[in-house]
């Protein structure tokens, strides 16, 4: 998840209880739990995508007899990947890889997986590829290689009203989506900082899933959330003024589709991501999502900087 800028998502496998509301339509309705589909919002149209013969042809063998590519994916994690309200996984993710496949002349089957477990799946050959708004790392790059697709950072968000400081959030209640970055990495570094400068650690609170904690935060059961900065400006709009942003994005990294050690996959989705990027297809897909903040003027393969 961010879970996009994620440095370690693939250590932990349990998942935390989920909240207890849910957002539709930008309202605030209790349920019994969260559920897994994003009702509101208008219906984001599709792009149309051509074959592209000489890209396609690269394809790998296997891919290619099967006319398919399968693709791991945890949900929810709005806009990038959620289910609508008819139980179809959608998002800026799912339309960017649908018009990779329509590029590569092969039918995109989704996989609904654990986000912990996408990574050993591609190892295991059980996907050919990852998308879950996975983070390029240099430590994760010793399991997959990536092929990188979009630029996001880390973005706090708040209740209206009551600032919090993303640097200085000692002795606050602060949610996260487990084992992603923030949870692993970015605030547990905050938190440690606090108490060796003598004061209270930061409360951190992990969440099964995003939209969990985007939940606690806007029942005020937290301070402050902490996300990929797609996924906070999503929120923030669906609250409908409920939370704002605390402070600016940081520590921008790429997101990266996962695949398999040396698979040439890599550099076939690269081709077909740069076919996109070149024919204006590919910044029309974010404009359609509202993330063009983020897009990347070139797909480049094992990116991260860190």
């Amino acid at each position: 998840m961010w879970r996009a800028a994620v440095a370690v998502r693939t250590v932990l496998g349990g998942r935390a209880l989920r909240a207890m509301c849910v957002l539709v339509g930008g309202a605030l309705v209790l349920a019994g739990c969260s559920n897994n589909t994003e009702e509101s919002g208008p219906a984001v149209p599709k792009v149309s995508v051509d074959k592209v013969d000489a890209i396609a042809a690269t394809v790998p063998d296997k891919i290619r007899q099967s006319g398919k590519l399968v693709v791991g994916v945890n949900i929810p994690y709005q806009p990038n990947e959620y289910k609508d309200a008819s139980g179809k996984i959608v998002g800026f993710d799912v339309d960017l890889m649908d018009a990779v496949g329509a590029v590569l002349g092969v039918r995109v089957d989704y996989v609904e997986s654990a986000f912990e477990k996408i990574i050993p799946a591609i190892q295991a050959g059980t996907y050919d590829v990852g998308m879950s708004s996975i983070t390029d790392s240099k430590e994760r790059q010793q399991q997959v290689d990536f092929t990188d697709y979009f630029k996001a950072g880390i973005q706090w968000a708040q209740q209206s009203g009551k600032p919090v400081d993303p640097g200085n959030a000692c002795g606050k209640k602060v949610a996260v989506q487990a084992t992603t970055v923030e949870h692993t990495d970015e605030v547990p570094a905050k938190s440690e900082k606090c108490v060796a400068e003598g004061k209270p650690a930061i409360d951190i609170k992990p969440f099964d899933e995003q939209s969990a904690a985007t939940n606690a935060l806007v029942l005020g059961q937290v301070d402050a959330m902490s996300a990929d900065s797609p996924v906070t400006a999503y929120a923030i709009k669906q609250s409908g003024g409920v939370i704002e942003s605390a402070g600016p994005v940081f520590d921008s990294a790429p997101y990266g589709w996962a695949v398999p050690k040396s698979s040439p996959l890599a550099a076939v989705l690269q081709a077909a991501l740069n076919h996109l990027i070149a024919n204006g297809q590919y910044r029309t897909i974010t404009q359609n999502w509202g993330v063009q903040e983020g897009a990347v003027s070139a797909a480049v393969i094992n990116g991260a900087e860190r």
